[in-house]
Protein backbone atom coordinates (compact mmCIF):
# COMPACT_ATOMS: atom_id res chain seq x y z
CA UNK A 1 0.00 0.00 0.00
CA UNK A 2 1.26 3.46 -0.88
CA UNK A 3 1.75 5.97 1.96
CA UNK A 4 -0.90 8.50 2.86
CA UNK A 5 -0.16 12.15 2.07
CA UNK A 6 -1.98 14.28 4.62
CA UNK A 7 -2.16 18.03 4.05
CA UNK A 8 -3.04 21.07 6.11
CA UNK A 9 -2.20 22.14 9.65
CA UNK A 10 -5.36 20.70 11.21
CA UNK A 11 -5.01 17.30 9.54
CA UNK A 12 -1.27 17.07 10.25
CA UNK A 13 -1.88 18.07 13.87
CA UNK A 14 -4.51 15.34 14.21
CA UNK A 15 -2.14 12.72 12.81
CA UNK A 16 0.62 13.61 15.27
CA UNK A 17 -1.93 13.60 18.11
CA UNK A 18 -3.44 10.21 17.22
CA UNK A 19 -0.73 8.15 15.50
CA UNK A 20 2.61 9.98 15.56
CA UNK A 21 4.50 6.74 14.93
CA UNK A 22 2.98 6.64 11.42
CA UNK A 23 4.68 9.86 10.30
CA UNK A 24 7.46 9.09 7.81
CA UNK A 25 8.52 12.56 6.68
CA UNK A 26 7.29 16.14 6.82
CA UNK A 27 7.34 19.04 4.36
CA UNK A 28 6.36 22.62 5.15
CA UNK A 29 6.68 26.15 3.84
CA UNK A 30 8.62 28.88 5.66
CA UNK A 31 5.46 30.57 6.96
CA UNK A 32 4.59 27.44 8.97
CA UNK A 33 8.05 26.86 10.42
CA UNK A 34 6.90 27.64 13.97
CA UNK A 35 3.84 25.38 13.77
CA UNK A 36 5.97 22.57 12.33
CA UNK A 37 8.60 22.86 15.09
CA UNK A 38 7.21 20.25 17.53
CA UNK A 39 6.58 17.78 14.72
CA UNK A 40 10.10 18.27 13.35
CA UNK A 41 11.43 17.57 16.84
CA UNK A 42 9.42 14.35 16.99
CA UNK A 43 10.72 13.22 13.60
CA UNK A 44 14.29 14.13 14.55
CA UNK A 45 14.03 11.90 17.61
CA UNK A 46 12.69 9.10 15.40
CA UNK A 47 15.47 9.75 12.85
CA UNK A 48 12.99 10.53 10.13
CA UNK A 49 13.35 13.42 7.66
CA UNK A 50 11.64 16.79 7.54
CA UNK A 51 12.28 19.70 5.22
CA UNK A 52 11.23 23.26 4.55
CA UNK A 53 10.32 23.73 0.89
CA UNK A 54 8.80 26.28 -1.48
CA UNK A 55 5.05 26.10 -2.11
CA UNK A 56 5.62 24.93 -5.68
CA UNK A 57 7.72 21.98 -4.54
CA UNK A 58 5.16 21.10 -1.90
CA UNK A 59 2.50 21.01 -4.63
CA UNK A 60 4.62 18.46 -6.50
CA UNK A 61 5.13 16.36 -3.36
CA UNK A 62 1.42 16.32 -2.52
CA UNK A 63 -0.01 16.31 -6.03
CA UNK A 64 -2.24 19.29 -5.25
CA UNK A 65 -1.94 23.07 -4.90
CA UNK A 66 -4.40 22.80 -1.98
CA UNK A 67 -1.79 21.57 0.48
CA UNK A 68 -2.25 24.26 3.11
CA UNK A 69 1.49 24.82 3.38
CA UNK A 70 2.32 21.59 5.18
CA UNK A 71 2.10 17.86 4.53
CA UNK A 72 3.09 14.67 6.28
CA UNK A 73 3.77 11.44 4.42
CA UNK A 74 2.50 8.65 6.66
CA UNK A 75 2.18 4.92 6.80
CA UNK A 76 -1.22 3.91 5.42
CA UNK A 77 -3.82 3.44 8.10
CA UNK A 78 -5.13 -0.07 8.64
CA UNK A 79 -8.89 -0.50 8.25
CA UNK A 80 -10.27 -3.02 10.73
CA UNK A 81 -12.56 -5.83 9.47
CA UNK A 82 -15.97 -5.37 11.07
CA UNK A 83 -17.08 -8.03 13.54
CA UNK A 84 -20.83 -7.74 14.28
CA UNK A 85 -20.36 -9.96 17.33
CA UNK A 86 -18.10 -7.31 18.85
CA UNK A 87 -19.32 -3.95 17.50
CA UNK A 88 -17.98 -0.62 18.74
CA UNK A 89 -19.20 0.45 22.15
CA UNK A 90 -21.22 3.45 21.08
CA UNK A 91 -24.69 4.91 20.85
CA UNK A 92 -24.26 5.59 17.14
CA UNK A 93 -22.43 3.76 14.37
CA UNK A 94 -22.24 5.65 11.08
CA UNK A 95 -22.37 3.32 8.07
CA UNK A 96 -21.52 4.32 4.49
CA UNK A 97 -22.89 2.11 1.74
CA UNK A 98 -20.86 2.74 -1.39
CA UNK A 99 -20.13 6.46 -1.02
CA UNK A 100 -18.03 7.00 -4.14
CA UNK A 101 -16.60 10.51 -3.84
CA UNK A 102 -13.58 10.76 -1.52
CA UNK A 103 -14.44 14.40 -0.81
CA UNK A 104 -17.85 13.29 0.45
CA UNK A 105 -16.17 10.63 2.59
CA UNK A 106 -13.88 13.29 4.05
CA UNK A 107 -16.69 15.75 4.67
CA UNK A 108 -18.79 13.08 6.39
CA UNK A 109 -15.82 12.05 8.55
CA UNK A 110 -15.26 15.69 9.51
CA UNK A 111 -18.89 16.03 10.64
CA UNK A 112 -18.76 12.69 12.46
CA UNK A 113 -15.66 13.72 14.40
CA UNK A 114 -17.14 17.14 15.16
CA UNK A 115 -20.24 15.57 16.71
CA UNK A 116 -18.28 12.93 18.62
CA UNK A 117 -19.18 9.84 16.61
CA UNK A 118 -16.53 7.25 17.51
CA UNK A 119 -16.68 4.84 14.57
CA UNK A 120 -17.30 4.62 10.85
CA UNK A 121 -18.21 1.44 8.96
CA UNK A 122 -17.51 1.33 5.21
CA UNK A 123 -19.12 -1.09 2.77
CA UNK A 124 -16.10 -2.22 0.77
CA UNK A 125 -17.73 -2.64 -2.63
CA UNK A 126 -16.17 -1.78 -6.03
CA UNK A 127 -16.07 1.97 -6.51
CA UNK A 128 -16.53 2.83 -2.85
CA UNK A 129 -14.28 5.56 -1.48
CA UNK A 130 -11.74 4.57 1.15
CA UNK A 131 -9.44 6.84 3.17
CA UNK A 132 -7.21 8.60 0.64
CA UNK A 133 -5.22 11.79 0.21
CA UNK A 134 -8.34 13.65 -0.97
CA UNK A 135 -10.48 12.26 1.85
CA UNK A 136 -7.89 13.15 4.48
CA UNK A 137 -7.59 16.68 3.07
CA UNK A 138 -11.36 17.26 3.16
CA UNK A 139 -11.76 15.61 6.57
CA UNK A 140 -9.40 18.22 8.10
CA UNK A 141 -8.27 15.76 10.77
CA UNK A 142 -11.66 14.10 11.22
CA UNK A 143 -10.60 10.67 9.97
CA UNK A 144 -7.91 10.46 12.64
CA UNK A 145 -10.54 10.65 15.38
CA UNK A 146 -12.68 7.82 14.01
CA UNK A 147 -12.21 4.08 14.31
CA UNK A 148 -12.66 2.96 10.70
CA UNK A 149 -14.10 -0.48 9.96
CA UNK A 150 -15.00 -2.20 6.69
CA UNK A 151 -17.09 -5.13 5.56
CA UNK A 152 -17.61 -6.74 2.17
CA UNK A 153 -21.10 -7.96 3.17
CA UNK A 154 -22.99 -5.09 4.75
CA UNK A 155 -26.45 -6.76 4.66
CA UNK A 156 -25.11 -9.68 6.69
CA UNK A 157 -23.35 -7.34 9.11
CA UNK A 158 -26.50 -5.29 9.71
CA UNK A 159 -28.61 -8.40 10.18
CA UNK A 160 -26.09 -9.80 12.65
CA UNK A 161 -26.29 -6.68 14.78
CA UNK A 162 -29.74 -8.01 15.58
CA UNK A 163 -32.18 -6.68 18.14
CA UNK A 164 -29.47 -5.05 20.24
CA UNK A 165 -29.15 -2.31 17.60
CA UNK A 166 -31.65 -0.24 15.63
CA UNK A 167 -30.47 -0.41 12.00
CA UNK A 168 -31.72 2.59 10.06
CA UNK A 169 -31.35 3.59 6.41
CA UNK A 170 -31.50 7.21 5.25
CA UNK A 171 -33.74 7.14 2.16
CA UNK A 172 -36.35 9.07 0.19
CA UNK A 173 -38.81 6.17 -0.08
CA UNK A 174 -42.45 6.31 0.94
CA UNK A 175 -41.61 4.06 3.87
CA UNK A 176 -39.16 6.59 5.30
CA UNK A 177 -40.38 8.38 8.40
CA UNK A 178 -39.21 11.84 9.50
CA UNK A 179 -36.00 11.70 11.49
CA UNK A 180 -37.68 13.31 14.51
CA UNK A 181 -39.85 10.19 14.90
CA UNK A 182 -36.89 7.82 15.28
CA UNK A 183 -36.79 6.10 18.68
CA UNK A 184 -33.47 6.11 20.49
CA UNK A 185 -34.06 3.25 22.90
CA UNK A 186 -30.93 1.36 21.75
CA UNK A 187 -27.75 2.02 19.77
CA UNK A 188 -28.37 3.16 16.21
CA UNK A 189 -26.54 2.06 13.07
CA UNK A 190 -27.32 4.80 10.54
CA UNK A 191 -26.75 3.89 6.89
CA UNK A 192 -26.09 6.54 4.23
CA UNK A 193 -26.04 5.44 0.60
CA UNK A 194 -24.36 6.17 -2.72
CA UNK A 195 -24.54 9.75 -4.00
CA UNK A 196 -26.77 8.88 -6.99
CA UNK A 197 -28.32 5.48 -6.26
CA UNK A 198 -28.81 5.72 -2.51
CA UNK A 199 -28.76 2.71 -0.21
CA UNK A 200 -28.45 -0.53 -2.17
CA UNK A 201 -31.62 -2.70 -2.22
CA UNK A 202 -30.03 -5.59 -0.31
CA UNK A 203 -28.72 -3.22 2.34
CA UNK A 204 -32.08 -1.48 2.57
CA UNK A 205 -33.82 -4.82 3.08
CA UNK A 206 -31.47 -5.60 5.97
CA UNK A 207 -32.36 -2.38 7.80
CA UNK A 208 -35.16 -2.33 10.35
CA UNK A 209 -36.30 1.22 9.57
CA UNK A 210 -36.00 4.04 7.07
CA UNK A 211 -35.76 7.74 7.90
CA UNK A 212 -35.46 11.02 6.04
CA UNK A 213 -34.77 14.69 6.56
CA UNK A 214 -37.88 16.72 5.78
CA UNK A 215 -37.22 19.98 3.92
CA UNK A 216 -39.18 22.59 2.00
CA UNK A 217 -39.27 20.25 -1.05
CA UNK A 218 -37.96 22.89 -3.42
CA UNK A 219 -35.17 20.46 -4.28
CA UNK A 220 -35.36 16.69 -3.95
CA UNK A 221 -32.63 16.12 -1.42
CA UNK A 222 -29.39 17.21 0.21
CA UNK A 223 -25.91 16.25 -0.82
CA UNK A 224 -25.00 13.12 1.17
CA UNK A 225 -22.36 14.97 3.19
CA UNK A 226 -24.86 17.72 4.05
CA UNK A 227 -27.47 15.12 4.96
CA UNK A 228 -24.94 13.38 7.19
CA UNK A 229 -24.34 16.60 9.12
CA UNK A 230 -28.09 17.10 9.65
CA UNK A 231 -28.59 13.51 10.82
CA UNK A 232 -25.61 13.63 13.16
CA UNK A 233 -26.59 16.97 14.65
CA UNK A 234 -29.99 15.52 15.51
CA UNK A 235 -28.84 12.12 16.74
CA UNK A 236 -25.86 13.35 18.76
CA UNK A 237 -27.63 16.25 20.40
Amino acid sequence: MKPDVICGVTAVSALFARRPEAALRLFYVAELRQAAGPWCKHLAAARRPYRMVEAEELAKVTGTPHHGGIAVVAEPRAIVPFNPAAPPTADLLLVLDGIGNPHNLGAIARSAAFFGVPALLLHAVPGAALPSDAAYRTAAGGLEWLDVYATEDLPAALTALGPAWRTVAATLTRQARPLVELKRDRPIALVLGHEEHGVAPAVLAACQQQVKVVGARRVQSLNVAQAAAVFLHSLCG
